[in-house]
C-alpha cells in the first residue's frame, strides 16, 4: 500500500471531510505516475503530426468517455497491462496543468485503489497548480 492508496482509504470513509481531501490531492499532485504510451509509427498520421521527443500517451474510451490511464507504480502499470509496457513518468501536477476536458484519468485501475477523476475534478485541480504556480512567482 503506497501513501496514495492510504490517503484514498481515508477519504473513501469521509468523502466531505476536508482536511482528507486536502491530503488526498495534495498527495496526488505531488506524486509520480506512470502513463502507458502509444508508438507513434504504430498509430496512423501521428507520426507526421509529432515532433521529436512528444509522447502519445494511451487513450481508453469507455461508455462514451476518454480516459487517460495513471498507475502511480510501473508493478501497478505492468499487471493492469498484463506485459511490460512503454510509458512516460509524469507528475501529478503536470497532469493537473496539462489535461483538458473532456479528458477524463482513470487512477490504478485494476487494482483497489483505483479511483476515476472526471473533467471538472480535473479542471479544479489545474487552477489549484495554477494558483501556487502564480504564487511561488511572487514570491
Amino acid at each position: 500500500m503506497t501513501a496514495l492508496d492510504a490517503a484514498l482509504e481515508i477519504l473513501r470513509q469521509d468523502m466531505d471531510n476536508a482536511k482528507s481531501q486536502s491530503a488526498y490531492y495534495d498527495l496526488f499532485l505531488n506524486a509520480n505516475f506512470f502513463v502507458p504510451s502509444l508508438d507513434a509509427q504504430s498509430v496512423e498520421g501521428a507520426a507526421e503530426a509529432m515532433e521529436e521527443g512528444d509522447v502519445l500517451p494511451m487513450v481508453i474510451e469507455n461508455e462514451g468517455n476518454d480516459y487517460l490511464m495513471l498507475f502511480d507504480s510501473r508493478e501497478r502499470l505492468n499487471a493492469w497491462a498484463e506485459a511490460e509496457v512503454t510509458c512516460v513518468e509524469i507528475t501529478g501536477y503536470m497532469l493537473a496543468a496539462t489535461t483538458m476536458a473532456p479528458l477524463h484519468w482513470a487512477l490504478n485501475v485494476g487494482s483497489d485503489y483505483s479511483r476515476q477523476f472526471l473533467p471538472d475534478e480535473i479542471a479544479w485541480l489545474r487552477g489549484v497548480v495554477e494558483q501556487c504556480n502564480a504564487a511561488a512567482e511572487k514570491s
